[in-house]
């Protein structure tokens, strides 16, 4: 059973910069397809990047390309989210999640394993 932990989170002006980590541990599988995805108050949880840990992606959606940066440390098992230029609307609760398959763009349903995660605000 694959458990993540996200950290990272926190209050930041618009413009600013947040690191999102996601700590993973139980992992059986050798490679995982690892995604952040975030949801707003009253919005669908959305796909925001993912990559897979055997050498694919990185993928993001439209909304943070060229602002946000994911990428992996296997040597810690931890999935990063590198957040710049950030907006009022990219506020939301923030999730890692991992599957052993999955589909691009990132999909909730189709990923397996959820951390609890951390909340990002960007004021104006």
């Amino acid at each position: 059973q694959v458990q993540l932990a996200e950290s990272g989170g926190g209050s930041v002006q618009a413009g600013g910069s947040l690191r999102l980590s996601c700590a993973a541990s139980g992992a059986t599988s050798r490679y995982y397809w690892m995604a952040w995805f975030r949801q707003a108050p009253g919005k669908e949880r959305e796909g925001v990047a993912c990559i897979y840990t055997g050498g694919g992606g990185p993928w993001y959606g439209d909304s943070v390309k060229g602002r946000f940066t994911i990428s992996q440390d296997n040597a810690k098992n931890t999935l990063y989210l590198q957040m710049n230029s950030l907006k009022p609307e990219d506020t939301a609760m923030y999730f890692c999640a991992a599957s052993e398959w999955a589909t691009i763009p990132p999909t909730k349903s189709t990923y397996k394993y959820w951390g609890q995660g951390t909340q990002v605000t960007v004021s104006s």
